[in-house]
């Protein structure tokens, strides 16, 4: 019993098929394993130890009786708190959200209980999938499980440190900008965003109607498959959904990557940033790995790094202050300050910048598509280093750090994040691996057989089981030049927002970085470049 919490999907399904294995014992290994270690974690807003222990006894009846229905059945699964479940809160880790609870499951829970996963809880978020690591809500920040006093990741951060800490074999996550794929980075575990309209959104509170994605966090590339397997496929009430056939991830899972070409992003993460060495050297070796596995990896360049997080922040920028704005102006202590500080900037946004915006999406998705022609996936750094120390983190990083990550929401193409090595500190490194439309099938057949030919999957964390108690940096901001300050008055009471002194001085510290954002984006775009919005993948 004190190794079942470490099984991966497949070893949990193989062992249950073959009636080795109760759905029973393993859920319950589980929930020991989240009481004796989440007290540090901070990963579970919510455990639903009665619902999984029924929803157990469940599987174990059908499973005998010779009703197995695949790789999820009986395995326990985990949902950052922005998925709707029907008679269970869904926060969105924010207290205007705590009580609520909806009527229905949003559709990829119901796929999730329809292929018999046992639900052991609601996992952390940063507040609305945003935001960043906070104090100031109701339930404390996730930790890392590697270091309780680092970044775990975000916005899936409880996500990612639960699969780590081997609290779930699995979880779901969302990412807009990246966040499934950096906890995924910083946790040392697989995760990934699929191709844009793959999974339904229907149900999941929204952040970008643009860019949100669905998809799974495991501690391997195949527990992603078989998670994606079970939540992929079109829901005709969702109006961002793709009718498009899902393969069997699986078939070709073991291919291995003989004369496959990849392409190697080795520029924005060596040239244009400021990733550590260790980061450069762990890529390197990334390379070395997959050529003695026969692929053919050459390097690739693309559009600059901050071209994409231009793009990509304006966009959600405009967006999620569109869905929050009206509440933020009534009732801005529904909302913890880094939220607050994080989309305030969305009511500073021109809508000439929006879609401008939108349209130079098009351009940016078609430059990557064209460079997929020539090689079959590519791959980068998923972060520039080992994860931050988490009280040292501000709200402004989000505007003046772009994620190396943003690429591929912009692109809509599917990424994967997967450990590519430790630092010298013990913290685990990320690759991304992106590929064509809606072929996440490739994407995982190289991640697999990279993992399959390293040893980064047998290490896992040594999660303390006393909490760490840390004083976060304090979130103000300086105050601006009273020629600044005067401006960004004027803008303010045009936007009606009712900022107090701390409130205005963090937005006087956040405007400069979007009116830099919108000036890096060409005002003038060739007539075929139509909203983002609009386009269509060919053949489909």
């Amino acid at each position: 019993m004190n190794d079942l919490h470490y099984l991966t999907i497949a070893e949990a399904a193989q062992r249950i098929a073959a009636r080795d294995l109760s759905p029973v014992d393993l859920t319950g290994a589980f929930l020991d394993r989240i009481a004796s270690v989440d007290g540090a974690l901070n990963s579970f807003i919510a455990v639903t130890a009665d619902l999984a222990l029924a929803a157990a006894r469940q599987a174990e009846a059908e499973v005998m009786a010779g009703r197995h229905r695949g790789p999820l059945h009986g395995v326990p699964y985990a949902l950052k708190d922005i998925y709707e479940t029907g008679g269970i809160a869904t926060t969105g880790h924010s207290a205007r959200c705590r009580d609520h609870i909806p009527a229905d499951d949003a559709p990829v829970v119901a796929r999730l209980r329809e292929a018999g996963g046992v639900l052991l809880g609601k996992l952390a978020t940063h507040e609305f999938a945003t935001g960043g690591p906070s104090w100031d809500l109701p339930w404390p920040p996730a930790r890392n499980p590697w270091d309780l006093t680092r970044f775990p990741g975000g916005s899936s951060s409880g996500s990612g440190a639960a699969v780590a800490a081997g609290l779930v074999p699995g979880a779901m996550g969302s990412d807009t900008g990246g966040s499934i794929r950096l906890p995924a980075a910083f946790c040392g575990t697989a995760g990934i965003k699929p191709t844009y309209g793959r999974v339904s959104k229907r149900g999941v509170l929204p952040l970008s109607f643009t860019l949100d994605n669905a998809g799974p966090l495991a501690w391997t590339v195949e527990d992603c498959a078989i998670m994606l397997q079970a939540i992929a496929g079109h829901d005709p009430l969702d109006p961002a959904s793709a009718e498009v056939p899902v393969p069997d991830y699986g078939a070709s899972l073991r291919q291995g990557v003989r004369g496959l070409r990849i392409g190697l992003v080795r520029h924005w993460y060596e040239t244009e940033g400021r990733a550590t060495a260790e980061v450069v050297a762990a890529m390197d070796t990334t390379a070395e790995v997959l050529r003695s596995l026969g692929a053919e990896v050459r390097e690739v360049t693309l559009r600059p790094l901050a071209e994409y997080q231009s793009c990509m922040r304006l966009i959600t920028l405009s967006e999620s202050f569109s869905i929050h704005g009206d509440r933020l102006r009534e009732h801005p202590g529904d909302y913890g300050e880094v939220f607050r500080y994080r989309i305030m900037p969305g009511a500073f946004v021109p809508a000439t910048d929006y879609v401008q915006a939108l349209r130079q999406q098009r351009i940016l998705a078609q430059g990557m598509f064209d460079a997929l022609l020539d090689v079959d996936a590519l791959i980068t750094a998923s972060t520039w280093g080992e994860a931050p120390e988490m009280a040292a983190m501000r709200a402004e990083a989000n505007f003046a750090s772009p994620p190396l990550t943003n690429p591929f929401n912009v692109s809509q193409l599917p990424a994967l994040s997967l450990c590519n090595g430790f630092s010298a500190n013990g913290l685990p490194l990320s690759m991304q691996i992106a590929g064509r439309v809606f072929d996440e099938a490739t994407v995982f057949r190289i991640g697999h057989a990279y993992e399959a030919a390293t040893s980064w999957r047998a290490r896992r964390p040594a999660v303390p089981a006393t909490p760490v108690r840390d004083t976060p940096v304090d979130q103000a901001a300086p105050p601006p030049p009273e020629a600044t300050r005067a401006t960004y008055a004027t803008l303010a009471t045009q936007a009606a927002l009712p900022l107090d002194a701390r409130q205005f001085a963090q937005a006087c510290e956040a405007i400069p970085h979007v009116e830099a954002m919108g000036a890096a984006i060409p005002r003038t775009l060739p007539f075929g470049a139509e909203l983002a919005t609009t386009f269509a993948f060919d053949g489909e």
